[in-house]
């Protein structure tokens, strides 16, 4: 398929772009504020959390999406064989997930999983597999992305724990043992790949997960503004209960950025072609258009999804940023382009909180200029 490269529609010089892409992955890996670390030997390889100095299970799947994208192979197996060897657990109800959050010298923080993790794992598995071609055990790629896959459909079927899909409506949770949902976990341009090369008896679920991850989108995204809640219910209210327990989440805030920046990759990779096209691409505009539409001293804030601004500052603004743009790849409007070059114009964040927003400043990087890529 053809990979818009929105930043040369945009009157960028594919080389300077290219080289942008590749400083960008070089500054998070092995930069001077680079929160990857590598062991001597380079055989293992962990990014850290800076804002909370963890090891978490979304950061690296995300690195090894990003190695994947990027066809660094060694960086990718040190990420997944630190993976294994300090995330996965081996036993108990939970067997088979992987520990949400480690501390950096490998002692884990957790005994439960973060879904989100364990999806972008096994999508940067096949990729790598279809990159590389399998290796044995660890290095067997496309196995071990069939048992995580396994795994997170139907664990608990034994009476043994809980899976991470609702198994009556094929949404994904925000943890096993919860009811609820998170908007930014929904990918449904993964699922579809899942189906194709996932375990062939799973293949209808995967299909179906598809479909009702694209209904719910339209249910969690506010029909003027595009913005969704950080978890909702599974009818895409947001979800304010147990706030003395997970914090509120029922305004847009640090997880709910992603959502757009997914929809939007849902778009390119797939969505064009299905029956949501129309709301992708109205979603992206609507979305764009309420940023655009603010004062500047209100356009880094917290927000309710209706639009409501509220007297807080953004924790991760280069994060809002990034994702913002990213929502041109199914933007038709006129602030596409105006937004695109704001971030383009937009440095790598440092300091203590870079973590967050510079792996979505990545991911964006790779979506806007076509190096978002199915392999």
């Amino acid at each position: 398929m053809n990979y818009r490269n929105v930043f040369a529609e945009c009157g960028y010089d594919p080389k300077e772009i290219e080289k942008r892409v590749e400083e960008t992955f070089y500054e998070i890996f092995y930069g001077k504020e680079a929160f990857v670390h590598f062991n001597e030997d380079k055989s293992l390889a962990y990014i850290v959390d800076t804002g909370n100095i963890d090891v978490r299970t979304e950061g690296m799947s995300y690195a090894m999406m990003m190695c994947v994208q990027m066809n660094k192979k060694q960086e990718f197996d040190a990420i997944w064989n630190w993976v294994r060897q300090f995330m996965y657990l081996e036993e108990g109800e939970n067997k088979g997930y992987f520990a949400w959050s480690v501390s950096p010298d490998g002692v884990k923080n957790a005994y439960g999983p973060a879904p989100d993790g364990e999806e972008f794992m096994a999508m940067a598995l096949i990729m790598a597999s279809h990159r590389w071609g399998d290796g044995t055990y660890t290095y067997n790629y496309s196995s071990w992305a069939k048992q995580i896959l396994k795994d997170i459909v139907h664990k608990g079927e034994d009476g043994v724990g809980r899976a991470m899909w609702d198994p009556d409506n094929y949404l994904i949770r925000f943890i096993p043992d919860r009811d609820f949902t998170d908007p930014s976990y929904h990918l449904p341009h993964f699922y579809e790949l899942f189906a194709k090369w996932g375990n062939p008896e799973d293949s209808l679920f995967w299909s179906k997960a598809a479909q009702a991850s694209r209904n719910y989108l339209t249910k969690a995204c506010h029909p003027d503004t595009g913005l969704s809640a950080e978890y909702s219910y599974y009818d895409g209210q947001p979800y304010p209960l147990e706030q003395e327990i997970f914090g509120r989440h029922d305004w847009f805030y640090s997880d709910a950025y992603r959502t757009i920046a997914n929809i939007a990759l849902d778009y390119e990779w797939s969505g064009k072609n299905t029956e949501f096209a129309e709301f992708e691409k109205k979603t992206c505009n609507n979305l764009q258009a309420f940023f655009c539409g603010l004062e500047p001293k209100d356009r880094r804030k917290v927000y309710l999804i209706d639009g409501t601004i509220l007297d807080q500052e953004a924790l991760h603004p280069v994060a809002m940023t990034a994702t913002i743009a990213q929502a041109s790849l199914a933007s038709d409007g006129e602030n596409a382009k105006k937004l695109v070059e704001e971030f383009w114009n937009t440095p790598l964040r440092s300091g203590e909180r870079r973590y967050y927003d510079n792996c979505l400043y990545m991911f964006a990087m790779l979506a806007l200029s076509g190096n978002y890529r199915i392999w």
